[in-house]
């Protein structure tokens, strides 16, 4: 198969090299330029626990009174996973939904209406996760440590390969990507090269945008899950 991934490098490196062992050609179309926010150092100290929706929250921290104990709440287990390289050893999965991320919150026997939250995440959200959370009473103060650039420019070299070897399945991993995604293709009249192309998309609202855009096969899968939708 032609599979295209629409995530950075440093976040689609380990699924890239399990889909290369397996024969599958890999094109990879990045769609988001990530870069820090200038802000100021936030000392955790002074919260109970902290919430990243990405893995990129969490590459980006800027933070004083570092404690690798802290409570860490993760939307996913690649989030974990970086939490983990970073030291952060107190943490919990979501298995890859902010939705499920606010339960596992909320469910939480260690925090209750006094516990202050620090929620890590970047300039564009598809769900206020801090709103949700105040609803239910609960102290959150949202930090936006990075930004996501659309990129809707290809250069020859990938125009050539998607060309040659239109994509059997594409992942799409956030509504802002999937948005950019869609405008790479109309810049570049690529969208009669993937009429039979499968666009797998990480929510309903991501595929719902593909969906308004007359794409006919769209699929909805969980972070993690890439290789059973194969």
């Amino acid at each position: 198969m032609n599979i295209l991934i629409t995530r950075p490098l440093i976040d689609s490196e380990d699924l890239m090299g399990k889909l290369f062992s397996l024969g599958h050609k890999i094109i990879h179309i990045p769609t988001l330029k990530i870069s820090p926010t200038k802000t100021e150092s936030v000392d955790i100290n002074k919260y109970d626990a902290l919430i990243f929706t990405s893995a990129n929250a969490i590459r980006n921290l800027k933070i004083t009174g570092e404690d690798k104990s802290k409570l860490s709440f993760c939307v996913g287990s690649i989030t974990e996973k970086i939490a983990r390289q970073l030291g952060y050893h107190n943490t919990l999965s979501a298995g890859g939904t902010v939705n499920a991320l606010k339960n596992l919150i909320m469910n939480s026997n260690q925090i209750n209406e006094k516990s202050k939250l620090a929620y890590f995440c970047g300039d564009n959200v598809t769900y206020d996760l801090d709103l949700e959370l105040k609803k239910e009473g609960l102290k959150v103060s949202k930090i936006i440590n990075y930004t996501s650039e659309k990129i809707t420019d290809l250069n020859d070299q990938n125009k050539k390969i998607i060309s040659n070897h239109s994509p059997d399945i594409i992942f799409v991993y956030s509504l802002r990507s999937g948005e950019s995604f869609i405008e790479i293709t109309r810049n570049h009249s690529l969208y009669p090269l993937m009429t039979e192309s499968k666009v797998m998309c990480i929510s309903k609202k991501v595929a719902s945008v593909f969906k308004s855009d007359g794409w006919k096969k769209v699929e909805v899968f969980n972070p993690g899950e890439e290789l059973l939708k194969l």
